[in-house]
């Protein structure tokens, strides 16, 4: 926490203070200027130095190549001192019958793993090519991959010699990498007569990888901890080297490990030499690969030299850091320089800075006498400024007397302006309400008074109809046919369909008139009460009744009235479900906010057709109904019923999936005033 608040006080002070604003602008661009020159050097050191790290270890590789050409043409000269011996040439002329065993026997004397005399009438045993030099009489001297079997018929010894562990691999390879030369032997006409053929065998010669390593990677030519390594390849597979297997210790000898993917892909395959960093075994190396080739063309093994990336790195890393060191001192002297200079220069403007700031937070501070002599520009403006703070002190105190008398007035003002004002809110508020339950008295009184007569007129001519046909059954008796019967029954129906309309207009225009009294009940035996009547009517139909009640709070309703509501909603949504399906009855305590009970509530849930959006607005209008059968009143009637003793009934929908009716009824019912928003018609 203190480095944090260090840094930010150090922060501020640079976007704050003019003198450390100085020092930056005055050190940026020595600091960039460094900073690029840094870069640049950096840039050009490294890219120097890799590629004069990539020409060593191409000069490298001409090395180990040119010695390689030079292996080749001993292995030759040898072959040819062997060739022109007098033992070789006492047998050829006067004793060639043991001379083929002889010469077997030969190949310690001359440096070579494997000595062989071939008659001419084994010349098949050589390719086209090697037999057309042979026939011509040239040398030759070239690299061939021979299996177990080949290997063992030039010397028994080298199938033993040649066997290569592969490691991680778990195999051994049993092929050889062999340097083969051939030395044609004429007799005195002329005529080829012997094939002498002679050469080293390649796997596991560390004699010859050392000594090329040393010939190439003399003492103090490599930076202080690389390492300089050989390797000669058959394949992609190490045959011959001085690759450690453990590069941080010097241990082992990576033989019979695999190059990398990319190197076998670009030399083998591609037969072109690469020349670049690679991952030899365990590390990086500055790396160069050249393909060996057969006398045919064909790519049959590789030449690697290469040393150590890391301390050639490490030793570059060293010198830029050393030189980035010498130039950041370098910055951090100029930078003192300048904030030293800038330190005496500004401290004059910052103590005319701190006198303005303690002004400003109400403290009553002068510049006065500056180390400065009498003509500076800044003791001039020391002065000028404590000038200025006299009169702005002198005006400050009229201001506030004016601001004082002037505040005492705005706020008598303000505070009759804000009591009138809440006044007329509270005016208008009542206003409003006033209006609301004025136009929905006058509309349901209207409504009401207009169904009431309706409902009378219809009964008188009803009551005619059913005294008429009662007396038309008593005269018939049973003489009656089955179709009048019939009939009549029709007519009976239809007559208790009409009464019952007209009885729901008479119970819509009484506006919850009172049948039985407004007492305190039992939420759950009403509704245990409704679902009697509702299963007794729905007996032949396929409609299953899923009931929770788990109300515990008393409410205070009219019975009659709570129960002609149950039993519209449960209807509903039996007929919404089309007679068949499942309906959810429960009840429960209605909680507020806080948690505290203000009565009970039902819910009834079916899963029907469900209300539409469109719909959903009007469905508690007098006669909005979507059911051919139905009269548009039951809904608004269960919603006045609950209204007037302070309930609500609310719905939710999802079209075609089915609705969800919530009856909430207070405990103690609420007597409703002139002004009373929450009852709705």
């Amino acid at each position: 926490m203190k480095a944090k608040a260090f840094v930010l006080m150090w922060l501020q002070r640079f976007q704050t203070m003019v003198r450390y604003r100085l020092l930056v602008l005055t050190s940026v661009p020595i600091f960039l200027t460094l900073l690029t020159l840094i870069v640049i050097t950096f840039y050009w050191t490294v890219t120097y130095t890799w590629q004069n790290a990539l020409m060593n270890v191409r000069a490298d590789l001409a090395v180990a190549h040119h010695s390689m050409v030079l292996l080749k043409k001993e292995q030759r000269m040898e072959l040819q001192a062997f060739a022109n011996s007098y033992g070789f040439q006492q047998r050829l002329r006067f004793d060639e019958t043991t001379l083929k065993d002889w010469v077997r026997q030969q190949d310690k004397h001359y440096q070579l793993d494997f000595v062989v005399l071939h008659p001419v009438s084994q010349l098949n045993l050589f390719s086209s090519q090697e037999q057309a030099l042979l026939l011509s009489g040239k040398e030759q001297t070239s690299f061939q991959v021979l299996d177990g079997a080949a290997l063992y018929d030039l010397n028994p010894n080298l199938p033993a010699k040649a066997q290569l562990p592969l490691l991680k691999e778990g195999t051994i390879e049993q092929k050889g990498l062999v340097s083969r030369s051939l030395v044609p032997i004429f007799n005195q006409q002329g005529d080829l007569k012997w094939i002498l053929d002679g050469g080293i065998l390649l796997n596991n010669s560390t004699l010859l990888v050392d000594r090329i390593r040393d010939l190439v990677y003399a003492e103090g030519t490599l930076p202080k901890g690389s390492l300089g390594t050989v390797t000669l390849f058959m394949g992609d597979v190490r045959i011959s080297t001085n690759v450690p297997l453990d590069s941080a210790n010097l241990i082992g000898r990576a033989v019979g490990t695999r190059v990398s993917e990319d190197v076998q892909h670009h030399v083998l395959q591609q037969g072109q030499t690469f020349v670049d960093r690679a991952f030899v075994y365990d590390s990086w190396y500055v790396s160069a690969y050249e393909p060996l080739h057969a006398n045919d063309g064909k790519v049959v093994g590789m030449l690697y030299t290469g040393y150590l990336q890391w301390p050639l790195i490490y030793r570059h890393l060293t010198n830029i850091i050393e030189m980035s060191v010498s130039i950041l001192l370098v910055l951090i002297f100029t930078s003192v320089i300048v904030y030293r200079g800038s330190r005496d220069l500004f401290l004059p403007i910052e103590k005319i800075y701190q006198v303005a700031k303690a002004v400003q937070m109400g403290v009553k501070r002068r510049v006065g006498k500056l180390d400065l002599s009498e003509g500076h520009e800044l003791q001039i403006l020391g002065k000028q400024f404590d000038s200025m703070l006299d009169q702005l002190e002198q005006r400050n105190g009229l201001i506030k007397l004016t601001a004082i008398e002037l505040e005492d007035k705005v706020e008598q003002r303000t505070q009759s302006l804000h009591q009138k004002t809440e006044e007329l809110e509270r005016h208008i508020q009542l206003l409003h309400q006033a209006r609301s339950k004025l136009v929905a008295t006058e509309k349901l009184a209207a409504l009401g008074e207009l169904t009431a007569g309706i409902a009378h007129e219809i009964n008188n001519p009803v009551a005619v109809i059913l005294g008429n046909i009662e007396l038309i059954q008593l005269e018939l008796g049973d003489n009656s046919t089955a179709d009048v019967q019939e009939e009549l029954a029709a007519i009976h129906l239809q007559i208790d369909r009409i009464r019952n309309i007209t009885r729901s207009l008479l119970q819509y225009s009484r506006q919850g008139g009172v049948q039985d009294e407004v007492t305190w009940h039992h939420l759950n035996l009403i509704v245990e009460e409704s679902l009697t009547l509702v299963r007794s009517g729905t007996k032949k139909m396929d409609v299953q009744f899923e009931v929770n009640l788990e109300a515990k709070c008393s409410v205070e309703v009219n019975r009659h009235q709570l129960l002609q509501v149950l039993v519209n909603l449960q209807m509903n949504g039996i007929h919404a479900m089309d007679d068949k399906g499942l309906l959810k009855i429960a009840t429960d305590d209605w909680l507020d906010e806080r948690g505290e009970v203000r009565g009970a509530m039902v819910v009834i849930t079916d899963h029907g057709c469900g209300i539409s959006a469109q719909n959903m607005q009007r469905i508690f209008d007098p006669f909005f109904t979507t059911r051919r059968s139905g009269t548009g009143l039951g809904l608004s009637v269960s919603q006045s019923i609950v209204a007037n003793v302070g309930g609500e009934i609310t719905v939710e929908s999802v079209e075609g999936q089915g609705s969800t009716f919530t009856v909430y009824l207070k405990h103690k019912k609420e007597s409703p005033s002139e002004l009373d928003l929450h009852v709705t018609a």
